[in-house]
């Protein structure tokens, strides 16, 4: 044990003087602390079961504005799946259009609307959570739904300007290129729309940035690495777990995304309160420490009228604030 100890130690001093890693450690243990894996599996679950209601009446919309054009409603329904690479085929196959009158399709965007209120809400609770928003300063029930409504209606514009330019990241040579580079750059603006918007934590652009450059990156390579596995890989395999595969391939793939995001989310916070070098192995610890840990103790305000203060007791027995 205690060669154990005095290993793991070695490894905390080294990651401590280097500033890189110590960010890298930094951004981890603040993912642990805010149980932010938990956070993106709400957040999949949330999405999982918005995203069918979303594309139902998405089909229905784009079936009345195309009518007589199944060609191009089939090129913008395929491009906007390119996201999901590896179960897209058998999503594609399992959406269809509303029939029938307009009431159907105002029912069916309600419930759409309702579901994906839902789980954007739930990704900004989320950015609160990892900001350590203090719980009385969090938005009510009006106002989040209002944060959410506008970046259902971002996510929507986002999706057709994907889809103007599907046919980029199919063609060779440069074009290939430059379909990457405009899939890379609405994902950046994504994140930073979403960063911006949904938290309440008085964030500026530039606080932001980092991680959204980082979230956009991965996530476009996770859809082109995606889209090359199925295209080499899996283009002659036979869809053998049928709706099973699809279920847990649909939830996987979100619960992944989820998580890129609010590591994403992690980075911006880590960056802007200089949460690093954290410790391994507390006692000591670091001054770094003791701010994560006063944030964490300063966002269970719950009333206005409560005041949270910290002081932390040191080994030799005197008390030092926590900031």
């Amino acid at each position: 044990m205690g060669r154990w100890k005095r290993g793991i130690g070695s490894i905390d001093a080294f990651q401590q003087r280097h500033p890189t890693t110590a960010f890298v450690v930094g951004v981890v243990k603040k993912f642990g602390d805010d149980r932010a894996g938990d956070l993106a599996a709400l957040v999949a679950y949330y999405g999982f079961f918005s995203l069918f209601p979303i594309l139902m009446v998405g089909v229905s919309v784009l079936g009345w504005v195309t009518q007589g054009n199944a060609g191009v409603r089939s090129a913008v329904t395929t491009s906007i799946l390119r996201d999901f690479p590896v179960i897209g085929t058998q999503i594609r196959s399992n959406i269809h259009g509303l029939r029938g009158g307009g009431l159907g399709l105002v029912v069916a965007g309600g419930v759409a609307l309702w579901s994906g209120i839902g789980v954007i809400r739930s990704f900004g609770s989320a950015m609160d959570t990892i900001w350590n928003v203090p719980i009385k300063r969090r938005p009510n029930a009006f106002s989040s739904a209002a944060r959410a409504v506008v970046m259902l209606v971002v996510l929507g514009v986002v999706a057709v300007a994907g889809a103007i330019v599907a046919g980029l990241g199919v063609s060779s040579g440069p074009w290939r290129i430059a379909g990457f580079v405009v899939s890379l750059a609405l994902n950046l603006l994504l994140f930073l729309l979403a960063f911006r918007i949904l938290t309440v934590a008085h964030v500026r652009w530039s606080e932001v940035l980092p991680g959204a450059l980082a979230g956009s990156l991965a996530w476009t390579l996770l859809a082109t690495i995606g889209s090359w596995y199925v295209r080499t890989q899996l283009a002659g395999a036979s869809e053998i777990y049928g709706t099973f595969g699809l279920v847990i391939g649909l939830l996987g793939w979100i619960y992944l995304g989820a998580q890129v995001a609010l590591y994403a989310g992690e980075i911006n916070v880590v960056r802007t309160m200089h949460l690093y070098p954290r410790s391994l192995l507390p006692p000591p610890l670091t001054d770094a420490d003791r701010r994560a840990l006063t944030r964490y103790a300063e966002e269970e305000e719950r009333r206005s009228e409560e005041d949270v203060h910290v002081r932390f007791g040191d080994p030799s027995g005197v008390n030092r604030p926590g900031r």
